[in-house]
């Protein structure tokens, strides 16, 4: 199976390729379960591989990277002989937990701890070396969790909150936020020396005064903003006036 489960891990890469409002990530998913599913009773042309195919195929969503957990899941569950009904319920119970997972490790966890990283090279090295240096932080370590999420989905079976559940990722959920901050937050003055190394004194002066009065007059004024928008557009503002300055 280890092959196999490579394989797998490899079409899990392709997931989302095929995206549609009918079936999410449905037929994604049942290509890159495919692999596991051949060396169930009767072999590839048998009955059970092609309803075990058909089960695959049907609606499902989660984060793109957490998604191999119930690829894996169900996969051990066709050849346990768990029965339909019960599968196509673990299917959907995965759906929110997956997405909520992915989006507390990825999105806000791991992206803006990479962009962080990235952004510092670049302004202590160069722009090709911080692109470079995200693009390494950040690919490692999402197709190390693609990995990870198939080969704890297929050890866990029907069983699979024990993996959701597990210390380790109880541990990566409390560390990636404060990682990120940390990266994003040594970044931001790193960059933004770099950025306004050409200026005068006293056109960082006032490019600081805009930053901060923007900083007041934002979250009184749109107090619901989103905090990515919101600190784009007072950077923004900012270098922009300080420049007119």
């Amino acid at each position: 199976m280890n092959g196999r489960l490579l394989l797998a891990w490899l079409r899990t890469l392709l997931v989302q390729a095929s995206w549609n409002y009918d079936r999410m990530v449905g037929v994604g998913a049942a290509y890159a379960s495919e692999p596991m599913l051949r060396d169930l009773p009767g072999g590839v042309g048998g009955e059970r591989y092609k309803k075990a195919m058909a089960r695959a195929g049907q609606f499902f969503n989660a984060h793109p990277y957490m998604a191999g957990i119930a690829i894996g899941a169900v996969a051990r569950a066709e050849h346990e002989g768990v029965p339909a009904e019960s599968i196509r319920r673990l299917r959907h119970a995965l759906i929110g937990p997956l997405g909520s997972l992915g989006d507390k490790l990825v999105w806000a966890g791991v992206l803006p701890a990479a962009a962080g990283i990235g952004l510092a090279v670049a302004a202590t090295a160069s722009p090709l070396a911080g692109a470079l240096s995200f693009l390494v932080v950040y690919n490692v370590v999402h197709i190390a969790a693609r990995g990870w999420a198939l080969r704890a989905g297929w050890r866990s079976g029907t069983r699979v909150a024990q993996a959701l559940t597990a210390g380790g990722i109880q541990r990566g959920l409390r560390l990636v936020g404060p990682i990120a901050a940390v990266s994003v937050g040594l970044a931001i003055p790193v960059l933004a020396d770099w950025l306004a190394q050409d200026f005068s004194t006293r056109t960082r002066l006032s490019i600081g005064l805009v930053a901060g009065l923007g900083v007041v007059l934002s979250r009184w004024l749109v107090p619901t903003i989103g905090a990515l928008r919101y600190g784009l557009i007072v950077a923004a503002f900012a270098i922009v006036v300080g420049w007119l300055w």
